[in-house]
């Protein structure tokens, strides 16, 4: 016989605020919200004491790379919330809604070619805290990557960022080298020289910028900095890759109005329960893809923000 207590009705609200039951028992698993995995040396400790004090002592990490606190009782949560808060941290990421934000540590990393924290910071503060109240069809989720390596895999999520770095090539520099450091350093294999001259295909090259600087003549001195996006990527039961759109975003701003561009589509012409994905498939790709270049989704903003839809979402963890 179930020794469970507290009513479905409060177990799904307290879920809209991110504590999560714990299977067969009274407790729940408060979600911890790092804005993008990353937090301080005295959130860490404020953390670690709330553990202790609310839950069961353990501190456990999500694939979102947000904290997870199991073992607290219905009726502390209020007050693990207000111990947390004294730190600046919250509770949440669950629902129909913008997900917490994932990145790499491309600010750090040797190979990262944008500042990963602050694009993710931002996208965090404009889409997860400035969205928090709108509802979509499911789940939308977020996933920046510092360079192609793709650590944080953004191309599985609703909406990926990748940093770019598109290499500067003079021709007129280029001494078609033998031996050329720039053919010899592409992972891609987009670098050859032909006919005693340096060809850089393209279609290949995945702005990984591991050649600029590489060449003895200064060929290749600098590239130009840039996001690559991908849609409709998603995992789990129907695993499917994001597409990439047809264009680099060269500045911060193009990059989050794409963003909300995607958001404001997905409330609009998305069904309740389709994920992002399935959105994209059923209008089209190019349909889709015209429309985050566009402006027209920004100039309807508010319009789609007041329209009453989603009013119950298909988003159920």
């Amino acid at each position: 016989m179930s020794t469970l207590t507290i009513s479905a009705e409060d177990t799904r609200r307290v879920k809209g605020l991110g504590f999560l039951s714990n299977k067969g028992t009274d407790n729940f698993s408060g979600r911890i919200i790092t804005v993008n995995g990353k937090i301080t040396a005295a959130q860490s400790q404020c953390i670690a004491e709330a553990a202790d004090l609310f839950g069961n002592g353990n501190i456990t990490f999500t694939s979102r790379l947000t904290i997870e606190v199991p073992g607290i009782p219905y009726h502390k949560i209020e007050e693990f919330r207000a111990y947390i808060a004294k730190e600046g941290l919250m509770t949440g990421g669950t629902g129909s809604k913008t997900r917490p934000v994932v990145s790499c540590k491309g600010t750090t990393c040797q190979y990262g070619l944008i500042d990963t924290f602050a694009v993710s910071e931002k996208i965090h503060e404009l889409f997860f805290l400035g969205y928090a109240d709108v509802r979509l069809p499911h789940k939308f989720k977020i996933a920046v990557g510092g360079c192609p390596n793709n650590c944080v895999k953004p191309d599985l999520n609703d909406l990926g960022v990748i940093g770019q770095l598109r290499p500067n090539f003079d021709e007129s520099l280029c001494m078609g080298c033998r031996k050329c450091p720039v053919e010899d350093v592409c992972p891609m294999f987009a670098a050859k020289v032909e006919n005693r001259m340096l060809v850089i295909d393209h279609e290949k090259c995945n702005n990984c910028g591991l050649c600029v600087d590489k060449c003895h003549f200064d060929s290749i001195p600098d590239g130009n900095q840039g996001y690559k996006v991908t849609i409709g990527g998603m995992w789990g039961k129907r695993g499917r890759p994001g597409t990439p759109l047809g264009r680099i975003f060269d500045t911060e701003q193009e990059l989050y109005d794409v963003i909300e561009k995607a958001i404001l589509l997905y409330r609009e012409q998305g069904i309740t329960g389709e994920r992002f994905a399935q959105t994209i498939d059923r209008l089209g790709f190019e349909n889709v893809e015209a429309q985050l270049l566009a402006n027209d989704l920004l100039e309807r903003k508010q319009e789609i923000l007041d329209a009453a839809l989603h009013l119950s979402g298909g988003a159920t963890c």
